[in-house]
């Protein structure tokens, strides 16, 4: 386990000497530390950043990026296992999780080289124009060095959903993972270490957010911010790209609905429901947290949706059979805890869990939970509690279905199940989300673009979508008439 930081193709010690533990969720004991990095070494990541795009990175074809892409893929590939495992330590997720995570960042990796291929051949494209007396080509250049805040809840999946796209299109990157998750980014960096990528196309640098987060944004070196994670903090680093006009995109918060119509197989919908909320532990942006369920079938749904919640396996993530591990730190853990009390306080009830299973006395471990029938103004209905909580409210109409669904400040994802597929497709057509899923919920492709509406977030990753984010389009206009222009000359 790598401790340095990865700057221009070495492991450096943090400029002030300073270094961060890493915790264990599942024991709450530390096992290892990173550095801590500050301003000047986010300075100097830039810096290299920069040298590496101006001497060469920049104009590598399509074809050599793709390369190195797969070469990485293969060198993640050998230490999957690994991989997985330090996942789980670092994040506490169950190793099956780990595992599915671990692969999905492979096959990014391999996904963005073939489109880096494809680049190749969109380049320089004629564009026909009216006027004949010119003639005009399209080009697709990188867009400089990229600022990427990535977060904790898929450390290195969500790293390769930035540093892929954005090596494909020929961008450097500047890489700053969450302070609680920091190790697979930093094997990240090894891997590429390791097959000798050129030195300051990938930068690596570990730290608090106000420390090496916040520098990062405001970096005047960098020319694209790309960051996942709350809110808030996007929207400081929307102020911030705003001083500079910096590239944006914004992958925030959720509070997605799913709407389950009295068609529905019921089976099918707790399975749907369950993974919605409770996979990660609930800490998926696009969690379905709200879950919208006619009242025909309101009560015979919910009794099955209890049942199974209290048959999940709770434990450490290595531990076989396990489903759901802890929550990821101790701030977390407090706040799911909060969310609960203040759910409780305001009349919600509870059906089941939020509380410490009795047999786990260390980690942090929350008992997924379900509540019924919040208040439309409750903070557990209105605001992301990013943990294993349901909340449950009912609907008459499809066109009530649809208007609560979209009573939200967040848009970025959505389900609806029903037997009818006209149905399915019309309310999908209707409600405000980046995302719609339906008789399914989180199935997630790379080939698919991923974003949301409102305070969901800016752009759109994965796909030809993520590829475009890192590439600035220039047209190339030539006049080829023999003809004077005759602005002035008659």
């Amino acid at each position: 386990m790598r401790d340095q930081l990865y700057i221009n193709g070495e492991w450096v010690s943090p400029d002030l000497g300073g270094y961060l533990d890493v915790i264990d969720p599942a024991t709450e004991q530390a096992f290892h530390r990173v550095a801590a990095g500050t301003e000047e070494d986010v300075d100097h990541a830039v810096r290299a950043a920069r040298r590496a795009f101006d001497n060469g990175w920049s104009q590598t074809s399509g074809a050599e990026r793709a390369q190195w892409l797969e070469a990485l893929a293969d060198e993640l590939e050998t230490g999957k296992q690994a991989l997985s495992e330090l996942e789980v330590r670092d994040n506490g997720k169950p190793l099956p999780e780990a595992q599915w995570d671990i692969g999905d960042a492979i096959a990014c990796f391999r996904y963005y080289a073939g489109l880096a291929r494809d680049l190749d051949q969109q380049q320089d494209q004629p564009l026909v124009l009216l006027d004949e007396r010119f003639r005009c080509r399209i080009r697709h250049e990188p867009i400089g060095v990229a600022g990427q805040i990535i977060p904790w809840n898929y450390p290195l999946l969500m790293a390769a959903w930035k540093v892929a796209p954005a090596l494909a299109a020929g961008a450097t990157v500047v890489l700053k993972p969450s302070e609680l998750t920091p190790l697979t980014a930093l094997e990240l960096a090894a891997a590429a270490d390791r097959i000798g990528l050129p030195a300051g196309v990938l930068n690596v640098i570990t730290g608090l957010g106000a420390d090496a987060g916040s520098p990062l944004t405001e970096h005047p070196g960098v020319d694209k911010l790309a960051f996942t994670g709350s809110v808030p903090t996007g929207a400081k680093i929307m102020s911030a790209a705003a001083r500079d006009i910096k590239n944006i995109s914004l992958e925030l918060g959720g509070k997605s609905a799913f709407i389950v119509f009295d068609d529905a197989d019921i089976e099918a919908a707790v399975e749907w429901i369950l993974f919605g909320i409770f996979w990660n532990q609930g800490q998926v942006c696009s969690a379905t947290s709200r879950l919208l369920v006619q009242e025909t079938i309101a009560p015979r749904l919910i009794e099955r949706l209890v049942e199974e919640t209290r048959k999940i396996s709770i434990g450490p993530g290595m531990q076989p059979g396990v489903l759901l591990g802890p929550l990821v730190s101790q701030g977390q853990y407090d706040k799911v805890l909060g969310f609960i009390d203040q759910g409780l306080a305001s009349g919600a009830r509870l059906l089941t869990g939020g509380q410490r299973p009795a047999h786990l006395r260390e980690g942090y471990f929350v008992k997924p939970a379900i509540f019924d029938e919040p208040g439309h103004s409750s903070i557990l209905w209105r605001e992301e509690v990013f943990g294993p909580v349901l909340c449950i409210k009912r609907f008459k109409t499809e066109e009530q279905a649809v208007q609560m669904a979209n009573a939200s400040r967040f848009g970025l994802a959505a389900a609806v199940m029903s037997a009818d597929l006209q149905r399915t497709a019309r309310v999908a057509n209707q409600l405000r989300a980046g995302i719609v899923w339906v008789n399914c919920s989180q199935p997630t492709f790379v080939e698919a673009p991923w974003g949301g509406m409102k305070h969901s977030g800016i752009g759109r990753e994965l796909g030809q979508w993520g590829l475009h984010n890192y590439l600035e389009v220039k047209q190339v206009t030539e006049y080829v008439s023999d003809q004077p222009w005759g602005w002035y000359l008659k």
